[in-house]
C-alpha cells in the first residue's frame, strides 16, 4: 500500500480586486476547511510585492490557523532567511512551534521576488549563499547546549543561546526547490526536506528525474542522508465530478492567473498569452506534457501515479492554491481529492474491494442460507400463498441468496 501524504501550499496568488482583510480571513477558513477534510499538511509563503503574493509574515499567519486547527502540519513555506536575522528567525519558529503544541516545519527559501531582494537593498546574487550559513546556524540555535559567537558579513551573534528550545525534539526542515540543483544541494547539506515548486512547471517537471541525484550527491559529500518520504511534490489542479464541470468551473481564472500574473508580472510578457478561457484550459491542462490537472478525481490520480514512476518516488503531495475557480467550486475541489484521490492512491479501498468479491464468489453459505428462510416458509401455509402471489422471484426476500443471483452476480463481476 502507497503511504503517500497530501497538502496544500498557499503562496498566495490572489487576483487585485478583493477586500484583503476579508481575503485572509478567507484564507484561514481553508486551512480549517483542508484540517475538517484529513490533509497532511498546509504550507503558506513570504512575499512583499506584486500585489497578488500577500503574506507577509507566514510565521503570523500560521499562528492563526494553529488556533483554528487541530491535527495538520503546518509548513513555513518559505521564510525568506536573507532578509531577516537568523536569531530572530529562530525564535519565532521556536514560539510557534509551541504554539502550534509541535506542528510546525520549517521550510526556508532565498527569496523569491527579486523585487522584494530590490526593496530591501540586497544583491540577488547573494541570496542563496547567505540562505545556506542562516540554515546552519538556526540548526546550531535548535540543537545546541553551548552559547556560541558567529560573525558574518550580514550579521553578528554573540554568545548565542536559545533560552527556549522548540517543542519537537528534532524539527524539519526544508527548502524550496525550482529547476536549479541549488535547492537540491542545500536539503543535502543540511538533511532538509524538499518542497518542489518546479514541477508546476513543464521545465520543472521534466527535471524531476535527475532532481533527487543532487540531494543524494550533496548528502554523501557533507556525511548526511536525506529520505524520499521527505520529498514534496508540487502540483496545480481543478477537480470537478465531470471534466466539462471542471472546465467550465477553472477556465476564466486560469486565463487570468496565467495571462495577468504568470506571464503578464512575473515574466514581463515574456511567454505564452492565451486568447480565450477554453484555448488556456487546453495548452495548460491536456496538451502533449501538461503539468496541470482540470478533471476528475480519476484524472489526478492518474497524474500522480504518472509522477511517481517518473520521479522515482517522493513523500507528499502538494496542491497549489489558485483562485481559478470561485470559492465554493475550490473548496469542492479539494473535498473531491479527500474523498476519492487520497484513498484511491494509497489503497484505503482495497479491501472493501475484496470483500465485495468475497461475498460475489462464495456463495455457500448464503445459499445455505436461503435454504434456511425457505424451510421455515414451507410449514407456514399462509407464508407459502404469499410467496406465490410475489410477481417475480427478485421481488422476494430470498432473492439475494437464490442460486441464480449468485450466478449473476459472478458473472457480473467476471465480465
Amino acid at each position: 500500500m502507497t503511504d503517500l501524504k497530501f497538502g496544500a501550499f498557499l503562496a498566495p496568488h490572489h487576483p487585485i480586486g478583493e477586500n484583503p482583510t476579508l481575503q485572509l480571513q478567507s484564507d484561514l477558513e481553508f486551512v480549517t476547511h483542508l484540517d475538517r477534510l484529513g490533509f497532511d499538511e498546509f504550507w503558506c509563503g513570504e512575499h512583499h510585492s506584486t500585489g497578488w503574493e500577500v503574506i507577509a509574515s507566514p510565521e503570523v499567519f500560521l499562528a492563526a490557523a494553529a488556533e483554528r486547527t487541530h491535527r495538520i502540519m503546518l509548513g513555513t513555506g518559505v521564510v525568506s532567511l536573507p532578509y531577516h536575522h537568523p536569531f530572530m528567525v529562530a525564535q519565532r519558529m521556536v514560539q510557534l512551534d509551541h504554539q502550534s503544541r509541535g506542528r510546525v516545519i520549517f521550510g526556508s527559501g532565498p527569496g523569491a521576488l527579486p523585487s522584494d531582494a530590490h526593496t530591501l537593498g540586497v544583491d540577488p546574487m547573494l541570496l542563496r549563499d547567505r540562505q545556506d550559513e542562516a540554515m546552519g546556524v538556526i540548526r546550531r540555535l535548535f540543537e545546541s547546549d553551548e552559547r556560541f559567537t558567529h560573525e558574518s558579513e550580514w550579521f553578528k551573534l554573540i554568545d548565542a543561546k536559545l533560552q527556549l528550545k522548540p517543542l519537537q525534539k528534532k524539527m524539519e526542515f526544508a527548502v524550496a526547490s525550482i529547476i536549479s540543483p541549488s535547492g537540491m544541494t542545500l536539503a543535502g547539506k543540511h538533511e532538509a526536506g524538499i518542497l518542489s515548486i518546479g514541477s508546476t512547471s513543464k521545465a520543472g517537471l521534466q527535471a524531476l528525474p535527475t532532481q533527487w541525484s543532487f540531494a543524494e550527491e550533496s548528502a554523501a559529500k557533507h556525511g548526511k542522508t536525506v529520505d524520499r518520504k521527505n520529498w514534496r511534490i508540487v502540483l496545480s489542479w481543478h477537480i470537478a465530478e465531470t471534466r466539462d464541470e471542471a472546465r467550465i468551473q477553472a477556465r476564466d481564472g486560469l486565463l487570468n492567473h496565467n495571462n495577468a500574473y504568470t506571464v503578464g508580472t512575473l515574466a514581463a510578457g515574456e511567454g505564452a498569452i492565451y486568447d480565450t478561457p477554453d484555448q488556456a484550459v487546453d495548452e495548460m491542462a491536456f496538451s502533449d506534457g501538461a503539468v496541470n490537472v482540470i478533471g476528475t478525481p480519476d484524472d489526478l490520480v492518474a497524474k500522480i501515479k504518472d509522477i511517481m514512476e517518473l520521479s522515482g518516488g517522493f513523500g507528499t503531495v502538494i496542491g497549489f492554491v489558485h483562485d481559478w475557480a470561485n470559492r465554493e467550486n475550490t473548496n469542492r475541489s479539494w473535498d473531491l481529492v479527500a474523498r476519492y484521490v487520497v484513498p484511491a492512491v494509497n489503497g484505503l479501498l482495497k479491501d472493501y474491494e475484496e470483500s465485495n468479491r468475497y461475498v460475489i464468489e462464495n456463495r455457500d453459505t448464503w445459499n445455505r442460507a436461503g435454504q434456511a428462510i425457505m424451510s421455515k416458509i414451507q410449514e407456514n401455509e399462509r407464508a407459502v400463498a404469499a410467496m406465490k402471489e410475489q410477481a417475480t422471484p427478485a421481488q422476494t426476500a430470498l432473492a439475494p441468496h437464490s442460486g441464480a443471483a449468485t450466478k449473476k452476480a459472478a458473472k457480473r463481476k467476471s465480465s
